[in-house]
């Protein structure tokens, strides 16, 4: 792998991992014009490329870490407060933060169990081109939806049992090829009544855990790998620093489009995609590991994820 296949592939897993338009797609179809075009880039199953996603996979979670630092602050910091108060025998519904932990752990629960069924029976028969071109027409369907969500009541306090069901089961429909994950949870939590801002947050939020979490079991494969990788340490850093840049502008241009209800223009994105896939017909066979999370605007600007005590 070459210095600027490493920026390409870093870029497209930056951007594309919190745009809400499938980015498992956008990697296959980088990945087959690069071997079309003559690349030696190792395959996707190969300890090196394995390693690879890992780590673009860690930039982009470097971006969550800069965008949404406020308010990842916040719910560290309200957690850990509040399990003090655990021992002082206050209600869990006094302990938005740490309710909103555990909400999310049950997310990420249900998406790993429902992932593992999904995966055991493979979602190679969904790969095929003209599937693919559906399931994007679906979330194209799904973020033009979005942007008609008006009346959103559901604050933090609100947050129940149910709602992480819910956004658990539509996270996991994200593992088929063509569904964005972040577009799929967010019209959930709209759906559900949540404000943008909360549907956004949340969203992201989930998403670290449940990428990092799949990361992790597809690179099991790397213990007890022995002798060197064929890709060079200055392209996975410059894939590293690349996807962490992109990714930090990706999300906060989602989030501004989310909030002022702006995804439509993303839909219309998709619908293209789909359509050049119908067209040209990709092998989209052994699509890379895990998608990425979007947003939207809110009804009351004082609600946040961890301000919210409606």
């Amino acid at each position: 792998m070459t210095l600027w296949e490493a920026v390409l592939l870093g870029a497209i897993q930056g951007l594309f991992m919190f745009i809400p338009v499938s980015s498992s797609s956008h990697l296959v179809i980088a990945e087959h014009w690069l071997m079309d075009t003559g690349s030696l880039i190792p395959g996707p199953d190969t300890p090196e490329m394995i390693f690879f996603n890992l780590v673009v996979h860690l930039g982009t979670m470097v971006s969550v870490a800069v965008v949404m630092w406020r308010p990842l602050r916040k719910l560290i910091a309200g957690t850990v407060r509040e399990l003090g108060w655990v021992f002082r025998r206050r209600t869990l519904r006094h302990m938005i933060h740490l309710k909103l932990m555990l909400l999310g752990v049950i997310v990420v629960g249900i998406t790993g169990v429902l992932g593992l069924f999904i995966r055991e029976y493979g979602t190679e028969a969904f790969a095929t081109p003209w599937l693919v071109a559906v399931f994007l027409l679906v979330t194209a369907g799904i973020l033009w939806w979005t942007d008609s969500v008006t009346h959103t009541w559901r604050g933090a306090a609100q947050m129940t049992i149910m709602v992480a069901v819910v956004i658990g089961l539509a996270q996991a429909l994200a593992l088929f090829p063509g569904i964005s994950r972040s577009g799929i949870t967010i019209a959930a939590a709209l759906a559900l009544g949540m404000h943008r801002r909360i549907a956004a947050q949340f969203s992201f939020f989930v998403a670290i855990p449940t990428i990092l979490s799949a990361t992790a079991v597809q690179s099991r494969s790397l213990v007890g790998h022995q002798g060197g990788f064929s890709i060079g340490a200055d392209a996975y850093w410059a894939a590293f620093i690349v996807a962490a840049v992109v990714g930090a502008f990706a999300l906060w241009m989602v989030l501004t489009l989310l909030y002022r209800a702006r995804f439509r223009i993303f839909a219309i994105y998709v619908v293209l995609f789909a359509i050049f896939i119908l067209i040209f017909q990709p092998d989209l066979a052994d699509p890379p590991p895990v998608d990425e999370i979007p947003v939207e605007e809110e009804q009351d600007p004082e609600a946040s994820l961890t301000g919210s005590q409606r």
